[in-house]
């Protein structure tokens, strides 16, 4: 009885593993197909970094202890994993318009396995996407050594996962295309100024303290930045906790963004 109870766990787990790959697979070939993808993945690395970024390196850099220009890189590659992430799971509107998301939720597979695999495919078009971003920065003069970028890549999933948790929250909400790309961009817009993208957030207080103690990017990006500083003397004036509570806080505030939105996600498409 106990080996039949084993053999149905094991089925069932490839049958979930299977389902993250086939969901996953269908979001990268939606990206290769999709050029205008890979146009934003310079524009806005242009914009940010280039514009904004550069402009703060020239008149605001100085005297912060810490070499501007590597702590912006980082944080774009963090922002981009997010942004196009988050971006990616509004393909859920045009699949509920299809009916494609009711042929999924009536498969008899768990509708996490579902979403988990939606948003690691829109986190593969995240990971190229980054590719951008650090043509930017070798125009700009800013590179970060390979085991860095290395170790970067291997958090990657970890980080898109919890941008797509939290936008799972508006598409579960929302079933309209425009207005869910700019319900999405509101979630990620303030994150990459209260986070501490492009500007520090050491020193906040008072409303601004608590919003960024509240955004995800903000605990994802801090991990990010131990890793690459790791060891350097620059460590205490850019890093602001453990690493630990940094992954901590990841995974509590995924499982919770993930759960809701799933909920309503689910809940919306049953009741169509």
């Amino acid at each position: 009885m106990s080996e039949f109870v084993l053999e149905r766990k094991k089925s069932r787990l490839f049958r979930e593993l299977n389902t993250i790959i086939t969901v996953m697979a269908r979001e990268i070939t939606i990206f290769f197909k999709s050029p205008g993808m890979a146009v934003m993945s310079l524009a806005f690395p242009i914009i940010m970094m280039g514009m904004i970024g550069g402009n703060l390196m020239q008149n605001m850099a100085s005297g912060l202890g810490f070499e501007f220009g590597q702590f912006m890189l980082v944080g774009m590659l963090v922002n981009m994993l997010f942004m196009v992430t988050t971006m990616g799971l509004t393909s859920l509107v045009d699949d509920h318009h299809i009916d494609f998301n009711q042929e999924m939720l009536v498969s008899p597979v768990s509708r996490y396995s579902l979403i988990i695999g939606k948003i690691l495919g829109a986190g593969f078009a995240a990971i190229v996407s980054m590719a951008g971003t650090l043509i930017v920065g070798l125009v700009m003069g800013i590179t970060l050594p390979l085991s860095k970028l290395l170790l970067i890549l291997v958090l990657s999933p970890l980080i898109c996962l919890s941008g797509g948790a939290l936008a799972m929250i508006i598409i579960g909400l929302i079933k309209d295309r425009r207005t869910a790309n700019l319900a999405v961009m509101l979630i990620t817009m303030p994150q990459m100024f209260l986070s501490g993208v492009i500007i520090p957030i050491n020193n906040s207080s008072g409303v601004l303290l608590i919003l960024n103690r509240l955004m995800p990017m903000t605990y994802c990006l801090d991990l990010v930045r131990a890793v690459v500083y790791a060891g350097s003397p620059e460590y205490s004036s850019v890093v602001m906790f453990n690493p630990v509570i940094n992954f901590i806080a990841i995974v509590g505030l995924t499982a919770i963004c993930l759960s809701v939105g799933t909920f309503f996600f689910a809940q919306s498409e049953k009741n169509r």
